[in-house]
């Protein structure tokens, strides 16, 4: 039955951007992490096999298990090739063969401990074994599917430095013979840091895609609150630094509604209209802070969730609470420094000293080299010397801010706030003519 291509086009697009990262920790559990970059190369090209078969052949009953099965040939095919692999043949058609019927030992342990088997496959990734930060890159590659640009944005670092930690992790796998097994109920806990960050940035990127036509990924952002709730739902997991990060969470997703306008423009938190947030995740949020209050713990997503409540709970931008939230971005500064809480610091610093406080700000941050190609920050300090009246020098910094990698819909409201400085740069030419 031919199906017409652009249904197959979005369906394809759907289950890329929904299945692909299941799909690529399915055959990374299965073929071994040493070989994920195969992985990967076959869930490609299985999508796009379907591309190509699917308008002629008909979309099949079960479309994720059709490109399963698809990526698992393309990758016995590759490893049968490689000489040095062809042993291993028979081993891995026995691998493949028990996790498809669902009798390897670990693997259903795996899920029915933790309820889904994505998350179990998160914190089997994050592994003791490894650094802490490769645990986060790999699990992000392995089990989200994010590609080396995407992984380096998140840390903002360069490309070839999150290449090569993900190659120094898959030789330690190799070395020290990690394998991908989930620990024990009692023994979640000591990676549970690792597995939070993992979702923590997964809804980053969601919330604010580092590239590309969307500013909102509102795929990435469900899956992370999911996986969040997941954690929720597990006695060994449900710390008050997990509801914590939940209700960060939701109180982020409740802003989601009002964040571009119906043409997919970028809108500042002062430009929102608050009537279009989310009340009820809102109000779970709330609840979810709350809920974190137990015990004696103050996690930096304690102080990220009281960040967002105070947003939320302000009846306008302009009666917004700044000193308390510079009083939480101190704090948050002295727990886990980051160029990025830093320049989140600066901006509530100059609504309340004022721009020029703020600028001396960003003149400390201004020498962190992962601030070089981060267009937020030149983009902060030309809205500080706009407000300053400094328009010749806010128009280098937009233009600055322009030269570095985001999105579509950010380089759009760049370039406006740039057409407007101009605007105002020849209104005040023109009254000195006249």
């Amino acid at each position: 039955m031919i199906q017409p291509q652009a249904q197959v086009h979005e369906l394809v697009e759907h289950l890329f951007r929904h299945e692909a990262g299941r799909m690529l920790a399915t055959l990374s559990r299965v073929f071994g992490l040493e070989n994920l970059d195969l992985a990967e190369e076959v869930v490609q090209e299985a999508l796009l096999q379907a591309l190509r078969q699917w308008p002629f052949q008909g979309i099949p009953d079960n479309p994720r298990a059709w490109l399963t099965q698809v990526a698992r040939n393309k990758a016995l095919d590759l490893l049968r090739r490689r000489a040095s692999l062809r042993r291993k043949e028979r081993e891995l058609e026995q691998q493949f063969a028990a996790r498809q019927s669902a009798v390897a030992a670990t693997e259903p342990s795996g899920a029915a401990v933790l309820g889904d088997e994505q998350l179990a496959m998160i914190f089997a990734c994050c592994h003791p074994g490894l650094l802490p930060d490769a645990q986060v890159a790999l699990t992000l590659k392995a089990v989200s599917g994010f590609s080396v640009a995407e992984i380096a944005r998140a840390f903002l670092a360069e490309d070839a430095t999150i290449a090569q930690r993900l190659v120094r992790a898959k030789r330690r796998i190799r070395e020290a013979g990690i394998t991908l097994n989930l620990p024990p109920p009692a023994e979640l806990s000591a990676r549970l840091d690792s597995v939070l960050q993992v979702i923590y940035l997964l809804f980053n990127e969601g919330y604010s895609a580092h590239a590309g036509e969307n500013l909102v990924r509102q795929d990435l952002c469900g899956e992370a609150i999911r996986l969040a709730c997941l954690l929720i739902e597990q006695p060994a997991t449900a710390l008050p630094r997990v509801h914590a990060l939940l209700a960060l969470l939701y109180l982020q997703a409740a802003r989601l509604p009002a964040r571009v306008d119906s043409d997919g423009n970028l809108l500042l938190l002062a430009e929102q209209d608050r009537g279009l947030w989310d009340q009820d995740l809102l109000q779970r949020g709330l609840r979810e802070l709350e809920q974190s209050a137990q015990g004696e713990e103050i996690s930096t997503y304690h102080l990220q969730a009281g960040i967002a409540a105070l947003h939320a709970t302000s009846p306008s931008f302009a009666d917004t609470n700044w000193p308390s939230l510079l009083g939480l971005y101190d704090q948050l500064l002295s727990t886990a420094p980051s160029p990025v809480v830093a320049l989140n610091r600066a901006i509530a610093l100059s609504m309340v000293h004022g721009p020029e406080a703020g600028l001396q700000s960003l003149d400390e941050l201004g020498a962190d080299p992962a601030m070089r190609s981060y267009y937020l920050f030149p983009a902060v300090r030309a809205d500080l010397l706009r407000r300053l009246g400094r328009t010749d020098e806010a128009a280098a910094c937009y233009r600055h801010a322009l030269a570095c990698p985001c999105t579509e819909p950010e380089r759009r409201f760049l370039q406006r706030r740039l057409e407007q400085l101009a605007a105002v740069v020849e209104r005040n030419h023109a009254a000195i003519r006249t």
